[in-house]
Formats: structure tokens, sequence, C-alpha cells
């Protein structure tokens, strides 16, 4: 087990001006940190990726599929931005040294039908993935689809959807992963959920109840630790916190007020409460 933290708490794009933020955390014990990959190019990503390699992290990567690059579209326009949005992650995660990508690499993040998914455009997404993963399988990446609250998303919601898409999908480098922000909202049973996606889980987002600092707030983590263990997971626990401080992204996640008295409590806390609860699991 692998303990990471998110670095959307500071940024959505990390440059070498987070060399100090990332030398803490790595001072205060995290394995790795999680990169926010919406823009820059490879040789931006092969340069952090040495910056990391000097720090002592390792690294993963967390994206989105932005507007006009939705690959459940009818718009082939849009499919084909879709695509080449993925192959772009992947290349800039190659390059950085990330073998998984997470987040909601399935649609567009924020678009709402107004209906449920209809078969077009779940043949659509599957054709987008098996593609993707194609490419990505040719860099050593792997994509660990989220599944999100059905207030973004309304493709893919909950755990049990995830995993009946990645089995029909059936190809190596498309995987899941499990939020627990987002478990919290939409499983009836949040860590019985866990032994639904285990089959294709290879990376887990800590992620509290309002999005501020794990552990305090009120997602079962005794149990979800004790859950975890007993599926044999041992990937990554990486911590995904938000607050106000980046305008759009608040507003993307829907963060109106601030969760936390300051961003060293988020890091320093949530890093004692994920490693204490892991052992206290056993």
């Amino acid at each position: 087990m692998k303990l990471g933290f998110n670095l959307l708490l500071w940024t959505p794009h990390v440059t070498a001006e987070h060399e100090g933020i990332l030398k803490d955390l790595k001072k205060t014990g995290y394995d790795g940190v999680e990169i926010p990959m919406f823009e820059g190019d490879p040789a931006h990503y092969a340069r952090l990726g040495e910056m990391l390699d000097r720090i002592g992290l390792e690294r993963t990567v967390v994206s989105v599929l932005g507007a006009g690059c939705n690959p459940l579209s009818p718009d082939k326009a849009q499919q084909k931005a879709a695509l080449d949005r993925a192959k772009w992650v992947i290349d800039c995660s190659a390059a950085l040294g990330a073998e998984i990508i997470g987040g909601p690499m399935h649609s567009e993040h924020g678009y709402l039908s107004g209906a449920a998914p209809t078969v077009a455009e779940r043949k659509r997404g599957l054709s987008f993935h098996r593609k993707a993963g194609d490419y990505a399988a040719r860099k050593n990446v792997r994509f660990a689809i989220e599944a999100l609250n059905r207030f973004e998303v309304y493709f893919l919601n909950t755990m049990q959807q995830l995993n009946d898409y990645l089995d029909e999908v059936d190809h190596p480098a498309i995987q899941g992963m499990y939020d627990t922000f987002h478990a919290n909202i939409e499983e009836k049973d949040p860590v019985g959920a866990i032994k639904t996606i285990r089959p294709h889980m290879i990376h887990f987002h800590v992620s509290e109840n309002d999005r501020g600092t794990p552990g305090k707030g009120h997602v079962p983590w005794d149990e979800t630790y004790k859950a975890l263990r007993k599926a044999k997971y041992d990937g990554w626990l990486t911590i995904e916190a938000f607050g106000k401080s980046l305008p759009a992204l608040a507003a993307a996640t829907r963060v109106w007020r601030q969760f936390y008295p300051n961003t060293e409590e988020v890091y320093k806390f949530g890093y004692k409460s994920m490693k204490q609860g892991w052992a206290k699991a056993k």
C-alpha cells in the first residue's frame, strides 16, 4: 500500500514553483503525489518527473474529458476530440513517469443529458475505451476510470455500473477506481461497494464526505480500511480534497465554503488518519 496526495488542493497545473509543497509532502511521509493534468505538453511533464525523482516522490495522474471532448456524443468530431485528448493525457503521463491515470475519463465532466445513458452511448463509450486502452498499453499506462455522483456526470455513477461496464470493455489497460466522496452519495452500502469494484480496482481516493480533511467527517474510515484489507487491496490510497482558493476548480466541484482551517491540516492530519487507520485495520 502507498500513500499519495492530490495536488488539486493547490493548483490545476503543477510546475517548478510548487517544489516547496512537494518537498513538504515528502517530509510528511507521503510515497507519492497525484498530478492534475489539464494543460501542458510531454516536455513539461518530463521535467516535472525529473523534479519528483529528485525529491523521491512517485506519481499518479488525474484528468478529465472537457467540453467538446465527449466520446458518448453522436458527433464524430467530439468522438475524435475525446480520443485525441485521451492520447495527449497518455503521452504526458508516460513522460511524467506515471502508470495510472485516474478520473472520470468516460464522458464530458459536467455535462448532463437529462436522461439515463442510452445503448448507443454505451457502444460509443466501449469503442472509445478500447481504442484508448490500446494506445495506453503501448505506453505502459493504465486508466483507473472513476464513477462520479449523478450531479456531475450521468454515465457511470455507482460501483456496480462501473464494474459491469469494465467487464464489457474487457481491456487490461482500462480499469477502475473507488472514491469515498462519490460513494458516500451514490452507494446504499459504500463499504460493501468496495467488494463490487474490487475485480477492476487499481486506485483509491480517500475523500471526506464534504471534500475537506479526511478523518473529520462521517465517512466510516475504520470499516473502509478493513474492507480494503479484506479485499487484499495493495495499491494507492490518495487523498483528494478541494478548497476555495482556485475559483474555476471551486466552481466545478461546487465548493462554496471552506472545509478546513488551512491546507497543512488537510495533508498532515490526513496522512496520520490514513496511516493509523490502515494499521488499525489489520
